[in-house]
């Protein structure tokens, strides 16, 4: 973070010294006058751009943190989070100051030069739970996080297509397998991350498969042999868990549940989690 600080104030002509730490040296904000504008020249919007540019690519990864960012807890009712705080506006690049908006019950960040208001939203994780032949069709990750581990063939939707059309993308995508969406099997809420898995029950229309550029291998395991140790997210865990025991008591079922994540813990650690407020139908 000091880092940037430093590239920022060499692009714009700013001291350090005129940095003031607010409860927490992770906290940094800019003082600034309002006689003096931020942007000054094209050299310092450039700088701008260039630090908007670096939040951006940050985004595309939940688990990696922006350095324009920091974390903090929230809670609404009964509703607990993490919401990243922004620093830095994404659209002009300028500094965000804290408040609440007018007729808004949450912080927001605004800044201080567009008056953007920055609104962060939970996204949708879309997959498929593939059925063939008594087996369950799996993907090794080959990209972080969880490089290695085994995975159902998920990921984020994306604008203008329904959940059903990205899950069957996805599936194409990492396993290159084309499938028949059977039925919603389970929704998955992870407040802690701002995540919503959808996960359908799906048929392969034909056996074939092979690997995407995401992945490293594509199997089918047999129930008895899902690698559960080995398993990439607690999503994953969780999801076939459920249809364990939905295939014991005869056929799966739709479920709905809230995994709380523990606070801090790694995106490998599968286990540190509670399934909350779980509904079946």
């Amino acid at each position: 973070m000091l880092r940037s600080i430093q590239f920022l104030g060499s692009c714009s002509g700013f001291s350090l010294h005129r940095l003031k730490l607010h409860h927490s040296p992770s906290l940094i904000s800019i003082s600034t006058s309002s006689r003096t504008p931020l942007l000054t020249n094209s050299r310092t919007l450039l700088c701008f751009r260039q630090f908007r540019a670096s939040s951006i690519r940050s985004q595309s990864n939940p688990d990696v943190t922006s350095s324009s960012a920091t974390f903090r807890p929230t809670r609404t009712g009964d509703v607990q989070g993490t919401a990243r705080k922004l620093n830095f506006c994404q659209v002009c690049g300028g500094p965000t100051k804290h408040e609440i908006p007018d007729g808004e019950e949450r912080e927001r960040a605004i800044c201080t030069l567009c008056g953007k208001i920055a609104y962060e939203n939970p996204k949708m994780v879309v997959g498929c739970l593939i059925e063939h032949d008594n087996s369950i069709l799996l993907c090794k990750r080959k990209i972080q996080p969880s490089y290695g581990l085994w995975t159902l063939p998920a990921g984020y939707m994306e604008i203008g297509e329904s959940a059903t059309e990205g899950a069957i993308r996805e599936t194409w995508e990492e396993a290159g397998a084309k499938v028949k969406i059977i039925s919603p099997f389970a929704q998955l809420d992870i407040p802690l991350i701002g995540q919503t898995y959808i996960i359908f029950l799906a048929k392969l229309m034909t056996p074939h498969f092979s690997p995407g550029p995401e992945s490293s291998e594509c199997r089918l395991f047999a129930l008895d042999d899902i690698p559960f140790e080995s398993l990439s997210f607690s999503s994953m865990l969780v999801t076939l868990n459920l249809y364990m025991e939905d295939i014991k008591v005869g056929k799966p079922k739709f479920h709905y549940g809230i995994i709380n994540k523990r606070p801090g813990t790694s995106p490998s650690a599968i286990h540190a989690y509670t399934l909350d407020y779980h509904l079946r139908t």
